[in-house]
């Protein structure tokens, strides 16, 4: 027997982590103003161990154009200099003995473009997701028809639209 609300609870959760894996997304595209979350991806060596920065320094951001790290050890300085040339970010890092400095760029109108290409590729494969989460929420529909009424089947179809 098909259980409704076990279905649709599971539907629904897969699908708000849909959203939330977007969200996370799009908080890492660097929009023209220094952010500490553009830096979520950067790991560092920490004594052998892939750590990171968040774990390793204080990450903030004094004003619109700058990203200040500040290393727990000021052995980590070099270490966290490096890791964010090797992550590729397109920023320079200046290290001054004691903390790591970005100046995050101006934004140029070729790398808005590539932005909103970027932000309409990442909505996308959002809403495929969706679409498949809800596809394999029908079909499962469909197999367990036959032990299911049909109002209820139709009930769960028009719920899964929303």
């Amino acid at each position: 027997m098909l259980d409704t609300n076990k279905l649709l609870n599971e539907t629904k959760a897969h699908m708000v982590k849909a959203i939330e894996h977007l969200e996370l997304e799009l908080t890492k595209i660097r929009a023209g103003r220094a952010n500490p979350a553009m830096l979520d991806s950067v790991h560092v060596d920490y004594y052998g161990t892939n750590t990171p920065l968040s774990q390793v320094s204080n990450v903030s951001t004094p004003d619109a154009k700058t990203i200040v790290i500040q290393p727990w050890e000021k052995s980590m300085v070099g270490p966290i200099e490096k890791a964010i040339l090797v992550a590729n970010l397109g920023f320079t890092p200046m290290n001054d003995g004691l903390v790591v400095r970005i100046n995050v760029p101006a934004l140029t109108e070729e790398r808005r473009k590539e932005l909103v290409k970027k932000t309409k590729a990442e909505a996308e494969h959002c809403r495929v997701a969706v679409r498949n989460i809800r596809r394999d929420a029908n079909e499962h529909i469909k197999k367990e028809s036959k032990s299911v009424p049909e109002d209820v089947v139709k009930i769960l179809k028009i719920k899964f639209r929303k």
